[in-house]
């Protein structure tokens, strides 16, 4: 089968032969990670059902939500810095992204979908939430919003992503697309109101999170975005073209960009829970000096914001390498950011202030077999569906063809003839 430029049909065979082309190495991580799927979902099934969630996973009633969350958040706010770094591209017309358009849709629906199973296998009954999600909605929860928000954005991702492949349907691409944003930023919007509105959490509680998330979400899609894209043009072991390289370099300044802009939100957000209330204070002085202090120092501060912005301003958003590597930090460190997130909200007792006895330290958690394992399978899921794809879905790398619009796709060719 040629390029999806040609808008031919996608034979099953020539799938099958291209993913059992990819070599011994391609084939061993495949693999592993379908091997690490199957366990991570085994587990998850084995702690509902059989087990117990209570039982099976590290959460007990003072922490009711901890890695699996945190795993979810992580997912799902990657869907939505991918979904909205693509649409600046062949949504809102920059021509610099457009060469990542095909990739970055595929990699924001599969990254939701991971949150799915993730969440899925920390619900205890996730079949009946679906059902009631549906027949019984609840109009004023923030939880109902943001699940009915991200399934509206698997469905215009998935729409926009089928348009993308077909020639000619660029227009329709655009509309899927920028419905794909709205719900896309909506869901996020209110996936950080879950944790503004909680009155009984002071760390988590006020206008903050909300618009973090966001702004969050852009920095990670850019890690993301260099992460996936350098990695696939290794596995499909061809020279990257010049009109990709410049996209990459504009995903780049964007990323210094935003993490200027995080540094200061993080700045802020230390100096105003400082002035909180004394549980709000106890929860950030547990971030800043207590047991999760080298999580916040060293993995989210130094890893996830100055060492990034150092490899990205030295690299000048040109040396690719240091790109990658800059992108491998920050995805790491922006896992742990999450999961210190969502347990260091709750490791101050709700009775803290009251000055009871019992309730005068903090909770600790530490994360069962169970959840690492389902963990695993939420990210073997992620990288299993990046490496078939990139087999299966042959032609990302001549996606501004079909993604770009007809007055810029004669610019296009005439850069590549040039390089």
């Amino acid at each position: 089968m040629g390029g999806f430029g040609n808008n031919r049909v996608m034979s099953i065979k020539a799938a099958y032969r291209r993913v059992v082309s990819g070599g011994i190495i391609y084939i061993i991580f495949v693999c592993l990670f379908s091997a690490l799927l199957i366990v991570g979902i085994a587990s998850g099934i084995h702690a509902l059902f059989i087990a117990g969630s209570r039982n099976a996973y590290g959460t007990y009633r003072e922490i009711p939500v901890a890695i699996l969350i945190s795993t979810y958040i992580f997912f799902v706010v990657s869907s939505t810095g991918l979904c909205l770094v693509s649409s600046i591209g062949h949504v809102f017309g920059v021509k610099d992204f457009i060469p990542l358009a095909r990739r970055c849709v595929y990699l924001s629906i599969v990254t939701i979908l991971a949150g799915f199973l993730v969440i899925g296998l920390e619900i205890e009954n996730p079949f009946r939430m679906v059902l009631y999600n549906i027949i019984s909605p609840n109009l004023s929860s923030n939880i109902w919003w943001m699940g009915t928000l991200y399934g509206f954005a698997v469905v215009f991702l998935t729409v926009e992503f089928i348009f993308l492949l077909s020639a000619g349907k660029h227009k329709q691409a655009v509309i899927a697309g920028f419905l794909g944003v709205i719900t896309e930023i909506a869901a996020n919007s209110n996936l950080g109101g879950v944790f503004a509105m909680m009155h009984g959490r002071p760390f988590w509680y006020g206008p903050y999170f909300p618009v973090y998330f966001i702004l969050s979400a852009l920095i990670t899609g850019c890690a993301f975005i260099i992460f996936f894209v350098l990695l696939a043009y290794k596995i499909n072991r061809c020279n990257i073209d010049q009109p990709t390289r410049k996209a990459l370099e504009s995903v780049g300044k964007l990323a210094m960009l935003l993490l200027v802009i995080v540094m200061v939100f993080t700045i802020w957000k230390m100096l105003t829970t400082l002035v909180s209330g004394p549980s709000a204070l106890a929860a950030m002085s547990a971030l800043l000096a207590g047991p999760y202090s080298f999580n916040f120092w060293v993995i989210e501060v130094c890893g996830g914001m100055i060492i990034p912005f150092i490899l990205l301003l030295v690299s000048r958003s040109k040396n690719l390498i240091i790109m990658f590597v800059a992108s491998v930090v920050m995805i790491f460190s922006i896992f742990f950011t999450r999961l210190d997130m969502v347990v260091v909200g709750q490791i101050v007792p709700l009775y803290w202030e009251l000055g009871v006895e019992e309730y005068s330290r903090l909770h600790i958690y530490t994360p069962s077999v169970h959840e690492i394992l389902v963990v695993l399978g939420g990210i073997s899921f992620c990288a299993l569906a990046f490496l078939l794809g990139e087999k299966i879905f042959y032609g990302f790398s001549h996606e501004e063809q079909a993604s770009a619009p007809e007055e810029t796709k004669q610019e296009i060719n005439e850069t590549q003839e040039l390089t």
